[in-house]
């Protein structure tokens, strides 16, 4: 679980905290607390605006919890995000549930029924297509993590859920427990949190780097030549932390990505929390995990080679807050770029240009040669950023020149 990254939580925390039971409503403190809790977990392309009329608990549930994604196949789904407990006996020293917090909120904790029972209301009530489950590790990660699998297990086979799991790895988990999470959800992930076993001591000193996150992730990527997991293996960093470089956040992705064959990496940029060990840290502004998403996305997707993209990180190995593309692409592109030539790959190192466009591009030039800025904006080129890196029909302009001399 990755909590605690920003401002303290805004729920009042009154209320019972015992189990369904047979109440007629969950607790809405309980609800609201644990998805609360899930802020900052990364899986999300936006929040929903749809709300529900009625039931307490489900107004709690739906303040914040609901999130946008994708299944493996690109159809978007709304997850209800919750954890499982925000008891946790690890001493994160950011984390506002870590056992060390000294202004520690109330500890709740669902049972696997009543949690279930949660998730098919809102599935029934089509606010929801599926579950985003993670959790603090409770008393014992053993005992924590059967209950999150016997949660998904009553989905899958009391209530016949077939929606859509993205289902939390907790560190230290035992592989028994990885294989029957692997063999219900549709999705897992261990939370790396940090970019070295060095960076994770200063983190977090209860947490063993290789033994309780990385072998874990071992165990996965192994598993899954057996196991079908449609949505594949992710993970989180903190970034900011510690006095990490982005460069060395870079490398661990590239590490995950190559090595570890997951499908995203996630970056959580820090934000100090009153009553953690880190509170008197500074606050890393919110630009920072977005230029790291973007070289992330330029290795990814674009499938730049790591020594292009170390052109964007300054000789500290920290990115500026500019566009990495356009960095890169005043170190690499040595000559303007000719639409009615260029190669594909030479095309997406275009600022402006993406993948689409330059396939739009190679396309449209089969036909008809491309003379004009307007004939690129109607490929979806936004030329204002690819101008300066351009030549058309023999023009090219007096921004690169300067650029050039």
């Amino acid at each position: 679980m990755i909590a605690g990254l920003a401002e303290e939580s805004r729920f009042d925390f009154a209320g019972d905290v015992g189990g369904y039971g047979g109440q007629e409503d969950a607790d809405p403190s309980k609800v609201g607390a644990l998805v609360w809790g899930t802020r900052y977990d990364r899986c999300s392309l936006g929040s929903t605006n749809r709300r529900s009329e009625g039931s307490r608990w489900l107004d709690s549930a739906l303040g914040g919890s609901l999130c946008r994604t994708s299944t493996p196949t690109g159809k978007p789904v709304c997850l209800f995000k919750t954890l499982y407990t925000n008891a946790c006996f690890h001493e994160c020293r950011y984390c506002s549930n870590a056992s060390n917090c000294k202004s520690r909120s109330r500890t709740f904790t669902y049972s696997p029924q009543e949690l279930a029972k949660i998730t098919m209301d809102l599935y029934r009530g089509n606010y929801t297509r599926g579950l985003f489950l993670s959790s603090g590790m409770g008393k014992n990660e053993d005992a924590t993590m059967e209950d999150m699998i016997e949660t998904v297990r009553l989905l899958r086979e009391r209530y016949h859920f077939r929606g859509y799991v993205h289902l939390k790895i907790l560190p230290g988990s035992s592989k028994d427990h990885i294989i029957q999470a692997m063999e219900l959800a549709d999705r897992v992930s261990v939370n790396l949190e940090a970019a070295s076993r060095s960076h994770m001591d200063e983190l977090c000193p209860t947490k063993d780097y290789e033994r309780d996150i990385l072998a874990r992730q071992r165990y996965i990527r192994d598993l899954s030549q057996k196991v079908n997991l449609p949505g594949g293996q992710t993970t989180q960093l903190v970034v900011g932390a510690t006095v990490e470089s982005d460069n060395e956040v870079f490398k661990r992705a590239l590490y995950e990505y190559d090595v570890m064959r997951l499908r995203r990496v996630y970056y959580s940029v820090f934000r100090p929390l009153k009553g953690t060990a880190f509170e008197g840290r500074g606050r890393q502004p919110s630009w920072r995990g977005r230029r790291l998403y973007q070289v992330d996305w330029l290795y990814r997707v674009y499938n730049l080679d790591e020594a292009e993209v170390e052109n964007a990180f300054d000789e500290n190995g920290f990115l500026p807050n500019q566009d990495p593309k356009v960095t890169i692409a005043r170190e690499v592109l040595d000559l303007p770029v000719d639409p009615n030539t260029a190669s594909f790959e030479e095309l997406i190192r275009v600022p402006g240009i993406g993948p689409k466009s330059a396939r739009r591009i190679t396309t449209s030039r089969r036909k008809v040669k491309i003379g004009k800025k307007s004939e690129l904006r109607a490929l979806g080129v936004r030329t204002d950023r690819a101008e300066p890196f351009l030549m058309i029909n023999g023009w090219r302009s007096t921004t690169l020149d300067r650029w050039l001399s």
